[in-house]
């Protein structure tokens, strides 16, 4: 079974944790800490601007010394987000993530952000499916199968 992003979403929902570019580095991990999640998306009106992720906070505020309550979000966030649409294989969400080295791709539909996945999202997916078909194959051999 080919289980695509659409789907995901369905099940999860489509609910996003999104910031201002000038909101500061310190809002940005309290509304990340709130919402129990690993990144969060900076929007630029509706546009994806980039995203900023508990790798970011590490690599370019506390490694170089920058304090989070003056630091705006735009300044430390990854720009260059890549992104998935809804039709996308969540295999080949995997795929890029680990290609990519990345944990969120954000969902993007006819230009408008409609969800996030993460690779938790994705492996949990993925171990559903396998477990889904082990268990049709499980009850065709034992003639469990309908007819």
């Amino acid at each position: 079974m080919e289980t695509r992003v659409r789907d995901l979403l369905r099940r999860k929902g489509h609910d996003v944790v999104a910031t201002a570019p000038t909101a500061t580095v310190r809002e940005c991990i309290a509304t990340m800490v709130k919402h129990n999640v690993g990144s969060i998306v900076v929007m630029d009106g509706a546009e994806v601007a980039g995203i900023f992720t508990e790798r970011d906070y590490l690599r370019r505020i506390a490694l170089r010394g920058r304090t989070s309550r003056t630091t705006r979000v735009e300044e430390v966030m990854t720009p260059d987000v890549i992104r998935v649409e809804p039709d996308t294989l969540v295999e080949q969400c995997m795929q890029i993530m680990t290609a990519h080295k990345c944990r969120h791709l954000p969902v993007v539909d006819d230009g408008k952000l409609v969800g996030i996945v993460s690779i938790g999202d994705c492996v949990k997916q993925v171990s559903h499916d396998a477990q889904s078909e082990a268990d049709t194959l499980k009850a065709y051999i034992t003639g469990q199968y309908p007819a």
